[in-house]
């Protein structure tokens, strides 16, 4: 066994976790330079190894501008352009040639980019991720060029369902907040953004400062070498993070639905979103809906076992119940076999949904739910890359490890109550918006 299993294994038996009050299992240090960057560094038993996140707290929903949406996304592609010192090719053999593998992903609330490398190449990352993060260089015809490049991916994303439902939901769901465009944006926006050059500077002098940073480096780390690095290459950085003005999304009063024709084969999908709460560890009602969501539609619950088992009704049905910083979209979605099964399935859900507001969950079963949310966490930790992607999501939300602690103590406390309080708030008709995608032979 690995050391870093060892350490879980440790780790995840019944007594260390009965004892232990801290549900993250490895020793961190956070330090934040006077320019307002943030450093997490967490040791994790990996001889060598190490993961190096850099975690901007900007996403989609920082797209506040009319016609600019997806330029969060747009930057996950930018920021490998290069820089006068370290131009893109020269970026990329260096990267190559310590092994590693630098890549990046977008979501509503932040922008990630990350690496996996030698403990000896540490100096040279921070050196070449630092430089690109605070002297990003590209001319007009290097944007032009990528933003062509990002047309071409949402036209190849659009032939994906899944796809075309995420952005039919949001667009119907939403009037106001900028959740209503997907990451990618919307398709106007992207084609009009090889003329946004200018936009696009700003963009990066708003959004990309240390004060709006969090670098998260996990793995083989001495803490005080580390930051010594960090604040030799880092130091120099100037602040400058300027907060959009984020307009709150109206409460929903009526249900809302709508009906997508894809042009193409698809089994039918149902999508039924709720409005939720933004992620907040400290909201008992948000943290009894994680549980909700596996309690009324995981795959242990009585419709799973219905639709899927017994009546064999839909291929999958699934909750999303997900962690963001605003108002996010509560949803179930189900793939249904048959274009006549669809009215069933979406009643079956209605008929859960309302049985979870007069009925308390089984104690024994909300317990083992709670135990299998923590242990599915403990389990992703199983090396350097794992426990940086993990953390991302929180420590972008949250600004440091210290909210997972704070959501954990908030999930051994939900009670069944809490679940029932919890079905009766977020499972409202009126907040409801529902979806339903037809292939092309459903027509």
């Amino acid at each position: 066994m690995c050391r870093v299993l060892g350490f879980l294994a440790m780790a995840l038996s019944s007594s260390s976790l009965a004892a232990a009050d801290r549900v993250f299992p490895y020793p961190y240090r956070t330090e934040t330079l006077s320019n307002g960057l943030t450093v997490i560094m967490v040791s994790v038993p990996s001889p060598g190894l190490i993961a190096y996140y850099t975690i901007v707290r900007t996403g989609s929903r920082d797209e506040v501008e009319p016609g600019k949406s997806g330029f969060a996304h747009f930057f996950e592609h930018m920021m490998f352009r290069g820089t006068k010192k370290y131009p893109a090719g020269a970026y990329d053999r260096i990267v190559t040639g310590i092994g590693a593998d630098a890549n990046a992903f977008t979501t509503d609330d932040f922008t990630a980019y990350h690496l996996e490398f030698a403990k000896e190449d540490l100096e040279q990352v921070i050196d070449i991720e630092s430089d690109r993060f605070q002297n990003l260089d590209y001319d007009r015809a290097a944007f032009q060029t990528e933003a062509g490049a990002v047309h071409g991916e949402y036209r190849k994303s659009a032939t994906d369902p899944f796809f075309l439902l995420d952005e039919k939901l949001r667009d119907l769901a939403y009037d106001v907040h900028a959740y209503k465009h997907t990451t990618i944006g919307f398709e106007a926006d992207i084609k009009a953004m090889p003329e946004a050059y200018e936009f696009s500077r700003s963009f990066f002098r708003r959004f990309y400062r240390p004060d709006n940073v969090v670098l998260l480096i996990v793995g083989d780390v001495d803490p005080e070498k580390t930051l010594e690095l960090v604040k030799k290459y880092y130091g120099s950085w100037q602040r400058g993070y300027q907060a959009p003005a984020i307009v709150a999304e109206p409460v929903q009063t009526t249900e809302r639905t709508g009906e997508i024709a894809y042009p193409g084969q698809t089994l039918p999908i149902l999508a039924i979103a709720y409005k939720g709460d933004a992620f907040d560890p400290d909201n008992p009602l948000y943290v009894a809906a994680l549980a909700l969501g596996d309690l009324a539609f995981g795959k242990t619950s009585e419709l799973y076992k219905k639709l899927v088992v017994r009546e064999q009704k839909v291929e999958f049905i699934l909750a999303d119940i997900p962690m963001n910083r605003d108002q996010p979209l509560f949803t179930i979605v189900a793939m249904v076999k048959r274009p006549e099964d669809v009215g069933h399935v979406r009643d079956e859900v209605y008929r859960t949904a309302e049985n979870f507001k007069t009925r308390l969950v089984d104690p024994a079963r909300l317990e083992m739910v709670k135990r299998h949310n923590k242990y599915a966490f403990l389990m992703e930790l199983d090396s350097p890359g794992g426990v940086a992607r993990t953390l991302a999501r929180p420590v972008a939300l949250g600004g440091g490890i210290e909210v997972v602690e704070r959501f954990y103590a908030g999930l051994s406390r939900v009670t069944p109550e809490d679940v029932r309080n919890a079905a009766e708030k977020y499972f409202a008709p009126p907040r409801r918006t529902v979806i339903v995608v037809r292939g092309e032979a459903d027509k």
